[in-house]
């Protein structure tokens, strides 16, 4: 019999495939398959993990209501992610309390309140987690948009990030925004109250050049030098640009001392290369995450004080 934990992986969607690779890479043994559902023996922080179910197990029922009584015995939070079985599955959700899941307004805390997740396994048999890796219903993150004022819906990718770390720029900070055309993130650390010295060799939109505390020079993101630019509170990359070249930037930032905090979007180009992910893994303090409004894509965070508790 395996040591390893039973663990519940749901892929991001759409990347069910580089969800298995990792895992297999990682010498996680999957042992079943549904959908977006991996069963599998281990637990390892996957990227393209949406949600982690931390410690499921099998519970027979013999009823709706049966599967109801016992949901409610354990917690009261509960997310249906429905492979199998969907009128049953159904039938069994609308008993249980609902969860609230409205978009957040941008500056709200992440929930702390416990979220489980279910599914029927097969008609007679709940797979339940009362622990997740995530408290947001599938993992997935979603806010009251603004539809106005960014020049992108990649302001989104920041505003998750935030959200989950529940840190981020602040007023008399200085922030260095690579490649930064048409200014999505510029306009989000400006909103914040940091300066922002923003670099993209494409002019970014002008209502966002003309915010409090934004300086933008055309130039490219790779030309500036730590020792040039001297030291910045946050630096930011969402370059279309290869991860290895992104890689080598970042050391050579964190081998100068000149950043504390990274936040920096992988842009993967075809096949996914995870061998460059687990080099931005491996650098000490790293998160690798798959964010809600990510494509093929990750985003990369390395905090200063997470880097030093690391070292």
């Amino acid at each position: 019999m395996s040591s390893k934990p039973l663990i519940v992986y749901l892929a991001a969607r759409g990347f069910e495939q580089d969800l298995l690779d990792e895992l297999r890479l990682h010498n996680v043994r999957v042992l079943e398959v549904k959908e977006r559902l991996v069963l599998a023996e281990g637990l390892f922080h996957s990227a393209w993990a949406q949600n982690i179910w931390l410690e499921p197990f099998f519970q027979p029922i013999t009823s709706v209501g049966n599967a109801v009584r016992t949901l409610k015995s354990i917690q009261r939070n509960w997310k249906l992610h429905a492979v199998d079985f969907h009128r049953r599955a159904a039938l069994i959700e609308q008993q249980l309390p609902p969860v609230k899941a409205k978009p957040l307004v941008f500056g709200e805390s992440a929930p702390t309140s416990p979220l489980g997740s279910w599914t029927l396994w097969d008609h007679d048999t709940l797979l339940v987690s009362a622990t997740c890796s995530s408290a947001f219903p599938d993992g997935e993150v979603r806010f009251e948009e603004d539809k106005v004022n960014p020049p992108s819906r990649a302001y989104l990718k920041l505003w998750e990030t935030f959200t989950l770390l529940g840190d981020g720029p602040k007023s008399g900070e200085l922030c260095l925004d690579l490649g930064s055309a048409p200014g999505g993130w510029t306009w989000v650390i400006a909103s914040l109250g940091a300066s922002v010295f923003s670099i993209d060799k494409s002019p970014i939109d002008p209502r966002v050049a003309a915010m409090k505390g934004v300086d933008h020079c055309l130039g490219s993101g790779f030309g500036l030098e730590p020792q040039t630019a001297g030291h910045v509170d946050w630096l930011f990359s969402d370059m279309a640009c290869y991860p290895e070249r992104l890689l080598g930037t970042v050391k050579a930032w964190i081998e100068a001392d000149a950043a504390e905090n990274f936040v920096c979007t992988l842009k993967l180009q075809g096949s996914t290369d995870h061998a460059v992910v687990q080099a931005f893994r491996e650098i000490p303090g790293s998160q690798v995450m798959h964010l809600s409004c990510n494509k093929h894509e990750l985003t990369w965070v390395n905090l200063g004080k997470m880097r030093r508790r690391a070292a």
